[in-house]
């Protein structure tokens, strides 16, 4: 009896662990980014379709959020790497709208367009639920990948490498 239970709870852990390893990474049959127009952090119009022909990584995050802030070094880096063929372009869902937004990009030097998200735009991508979920858009603007959670700079670095 002791022994089926700890298999059990073996099998649980397990499974348990093997989900949280793989709820960050969906690969997405390719299908076209939703285009949209939101207004940037100097009250500009940006559409997604101004970086057409460049590999997009669309990150929807907050200040509040930890993951978030975890990512933003790493991109600050592909930006910097690789801004000939890619723009990172982040999606605030941060409700203090720019005096939350503008001193929290300041003081982190973010060198990437931000844009104050809407639900429209949420929603055109399929309902973000949880953020940070950073989706990789190729070149011909069809969605290639879609990460829930934190996401390592070497896995947007191959998705670049192979997208490029």
């Amino acid at each position: 009896m002791k022994k089926n239970k700890i298999i059990a709870s073996s099998a649980a852990i397990l499974f348990v662990i093997f989900g949280i390893f793989m709820i960050g990474t969906t690969s997405v049959s390719a299908q076209s980014a939703p285009d949209f127009t939101l207004t940037d952090l100097n009250g500009q119009k940006v559409s997604l379709s101004d970086y057409k022909g460049k590999i997009i990584i669309l990150d929807f995050w907050a200040t509040w959020c930890g993951p978030c802030k975890m990512e933003i070094p790493s991109f600050i880096k592909l930006q910097d790497d690789y801004e000939d063929d890619v723009v990172v372009l982040g999606i605030s869902l941060d409700r203090g709208g720019a005096k939350v937004v503008v001193p929290f990009a300041e003081k982190m030097n973010i060198n990437y367009p931000i844009v104050y998200g809407d639900g429209s735009v949420v929603q055109a991508y399929g309902g973000v639920r949880s953020i940070p979920t950073t989706f990789v858009i190729d070149k011909d603007f069809n969605i290639q990948r879609k990460y829930v959670g934190y996401t390592d700079h070497k896995v947007f670095e191959k998705d670049i490498l192979s997208f490029k």
